[in-house]
């Protein structure tokens, strides 16, 4: 998890929503990590998820990462889930919880409902208040960016 906030902060640093992600195979090895780059690569889908999934399906040659454990500085949205599901991650573990848009414990529990033919174990709250800082802070500076500089 503290690989996946170096990259939340690497996002942060770009102006990025701060979302960091590692993903790591059944026996260890780190395969791939991603931040949030949906600004810079001009793609609603390049969450940190989407973006570790990526790279790591094209570092194995396999869009299957069977037993793989994902590390998110923040719960998953829905489209994240859903690509989760597709690619068979085993695990899933996240930081804080997102209210707004959270699809494991806070808006959804997408994978409670039963209805998904792969199931994927999830696990929250790892350094949370870590990973919840980094999103408070994020956007308290913007905010106050905002207020010091209306016209932008």
């Amino acid at each position: 998890m503290r690989q996946a906030l170096a990259l939340a902060q690497q996002a942060a640093d770009k102006g990025e929503v701060p979302v960091g992600a590692v993903l790591v195979s059944a026996q260890g090895a780190l395969l791939a990590g991603g931040c949030n780059q949906p600004i810079a690569a001009h793609d609603p889908t390049a969450h940190a998820e989407i973006v570790a999934l990526r790279t790591a399906a094209q570092a194995v040659q396999n869009y299957r990462l069977p037993g793989s454990t994902l590390y998110v500085t923040i719960e998953p949205c829905t489209m994240c889930v859903g690509a989760m599901i597709h690619a068979r991650v085993a695990r899933v573990v996240f930081g804080a919880p997102e209210p707004r848009f959270g699809a494991l414990v806070s808006q959804r529990r997408l994978l409670d409902e039963g209805v998904f033919n792969h199931l994927m174990q999830y696990e929250g709250g790892v350094l949370a208040a870590e990973c919840g800082a980094v999103m408070r802070d994020f956007f308290r500076r913007r905010r106050e960016q905002n207020l010091s500089n209306p016209e932008a």
